[in-house]
């Protein structure tokens, strides 16, 4: 294996996981409540990839999300629509629930909406200086990793979870059966992690695609894409 240090990171019920791939493999596991502690103890990753939305468009919808959702298709629904920055920018769901529909004609699930917390506290890291982060989304990485074909079963069954295990390790990410403080995590949100990890090596590697390619971008010029 290529001599890189880098991180998938997923949001779980407790805050936030990561996993790290060294030269060797598995180089461990960590967790944190909040983002930024997670990041900062992993200052040697030199790619971080993260399983979160990051860049968010004035209007309209991300091309990112409906490229995703085809690749994993007939499974669209585990990629999630995300609204222009105008509806994350409400206080609460009723509002932004309105926003939505004002803006894009479609209203906001709840389970979308959930994800408000954490989608800002990704964005604020990146969009304050933190280039290591790399959106991607475990299900494209997890196809990819399959020969273009999606996981058929949910990451939520004992089939999906080992599904998606032997394919970690048919590509040398082997998880340990100890994880420490973060083996108290959900097993799919380890997994989901450790994909996105080994997308961050391919990133690192310079062997990674994207959706869109060239990316959509921020206002700000950020790019807009889903790596894998």
């Amino acid at each position: 294996m290529d001599d890189v240090h880098v991180m998938g990171v997923d949001a779980c019920p407790t805050g936030w996981v990561g996993v790290i791939l060294g030269a060797g493999g598995v180089g461990g596991a960590d967790a944190a409540v909040r983002l930024t502690e997670l990041l900062e103890r992993a200052p040697d990753a030199t790619v971080i990839g993260i399983d979160m939305p990051l860049g968010l468009l004035e209007t309209g919808r991300r091309r990112a999300d409906a490229m995703a959702a085809e690749w994993i298709a007939p499974h669209r629904s585990r990629v999630f629509p995300v609204p222009p920055r105008p509806v994350w920018d409400q206080p609460d769901y009723q509002a932004a629930n309105l926003r939505c529909r004002e803006v894009t004609g479609a209203g906001l699930s709840r389970q979308t909406w959930g994800l408000a917390a954490k989608l800002r506290q990704a964005n604020a890291c990146r969009e304050g200086g933190d280039r290591r982060l790399h959106e991607v989304h475990p299900e494209v990485s997890f196809a990819a990793m399959n020969g273009g074909r999606p996981v058929a079963a949910s990451k939520k069954s004992w089939n999906g979870q080992a599904a998606r295990r032997r394919l970690l390790a048919d590509h040398g990410i082997v998880l340990p059966e100890e994880l420490g403080a973060a083996g108290r995590v959900p097993p799919d949100d380890i997994l989901d992690a450790a994909a996105a990890a080994w997308s961050a090596r391919r990133i690192a590697l310079r062997t990674a695609a994207r959706l869109p390619d060239p990316p959509e971008t921020t206002a700000t010029g950020l790019p807009v894409a889903i790596w894998y």
